[in-house]
């Protein structure tokens, strides 16, 4: 008599689960077709948006014992930051990170007193061209205030306001295509596996499974198993079109797309447990939604899929920090357009398998077979 195969078992309920996704219209809308209208969108609108909040490192030479610096430290459109040496800095300079490098001189004149000026790179040709209006309107609010006659307190110095050298351009695809990726990894794996695994407790087809010699752990697996595959293949199709029809920037080409695909099986795993933890504590199908968008609109909306966190209130800026979107998204925009490697994004992944730990015990303590 031939052994009962418990994996043979497990890729029949993989293989019929997967036909099931594919003929299930909220599947594909969710995975597919709502991420590329956000991709066709921002794709076709191309590079204008601008960035409400510009980072700029203090040279070592500026002068900051003057109004223009301490006026400069207390805009809500300029944030200060630091690294930790030159490497970093220069890094950050020639990936767009930062708006550029400020250096603030004094002339020994009466008027003006300072001149100021930008060093940057193309890659924050979206940044620093915008900050350079911020800065002149903090020298003009202290002009106002300090002199009658309205001479200028603080002037650019335009000739230094040049590029270090040229790089590659930041589009805006790099930043959407990554976040609507993410969105269709959590809204799958969410919705997906809540209305799943509920309709099957529901009709009583867990409770017939056991009737079988499928053990329960070959169950879930065959059921999770298909919706990988389904989301890994989703993943794919949005990179490419994205690469192919709006140049989404690849930088290590096939081995950035595997690091890639890498990112999104770690993040599905995690918006799967939280599917579970959805279909064992929902009653009905109507209680599905209201659980499910509590745990995806608060990542959609604030784990950075259209715009930098960056740009939150400060108050906001920790809880967005805290979702597990937010670090797919910053591991895997890091890692097609900066180039690290996972090792490089290894706390971002740290979080997120911090996240599917805590996510699955949950998980256990709330399934239901039936």
């Amino acid at each position: 008599m031939q052994k009962y195969s418990q994996v043979r078992a497990m890729l029949a309920i993989t293989k019929a689960s997967l036909k099931a996704i594919f003929r299930s219209p909220s599947a594909v809308v969710f995975s597919f077709v709502f991420p590329f209208v956000f991709i066709l969108v921002f794709g076709f609108i191309g590079n204008s948006g601008s960035v409400a909040v510009y980072k700029i490192v203090i040279d070592k030479n500026c002068d900051t014992s003057n109004t223009f610096y301490d006026s400069i430290k207390q805009s809500s459109r300029i944030k200060i930051v630091q690294f930790k040496n030159e490497s970093e800095l220069e890094e950050s300079i020639v990936k767009g990170r930062i708006a550029g490098i400020l250096t603030i001189t004094k002339t020994g004149n009466e008027v003006p007193e300072y001149v100021y000026s930008i060093k940057s790179s193309n890659a924050s040709s979206d940044k620093w061209p915008q900050l350079l209006p911020v800065l002149e309107a903090i020298a003009n609010k202290i002009s106002n205030s300090k002199y009658s006659n309205r001479p200028t307190y603080a002037v650019a110095d335009f000739d230094y306001a040049r590029d270090i050298e040229e790089v590659r351009e930041y589009k805006t695809i790099d930043f959407i295509l990554p976040g609507q990726l993410g969105f269709s990894l959590l809204s799958s794996g969410v919705f997906g596996v809540a209305f799943l695994f509920f309709n099957l407790r529901n009709t009583l087809v867990l409770k017939r499974f056991f009737a079988t010699p499928v053990s329960r752990t070959y169950i879930v697996l065959g059921e999770a198993l298909s919706r990988v595959l389904f989301q890994m293949l989703t993943a794919i199709v949005i990179i490419l079109v994205g690469r192919y029809l709006f140049g989404f920037t690849l930088i290590n080409g096939f081995q950035t797309l595997m690091e890639m695909l890498v990112l999104s099986f770690i993040g599905l795993i995690v918006f799967m447990g939280f599917g579970f933890v959805v279909s064992g504590l929902a009653k009905n199908d109507s209680s599905i939604p209201p659980f499910a968008n509590l745990i995806t609109l608060p990542q959609f909306l604030l784990g950075g899929t259209f715009f930098s966190v960056e740009v939150f209130p400060k108050w906001l800026q920790p809880i967005s920090n805290a979702l597990p979107l937010t670090h797919l998204n910053t591991a895997m925009r890091n890692v097609a357009f900066e180039g690290q490697n996972l090792w490089d994004v290894r706390m971002e992944i740290g979080i997120l398998l911090l996240w599917s730990v805590a996510v699955y015990i949950v998980a256990i303590k709330v399934f239901k077979w039936e």
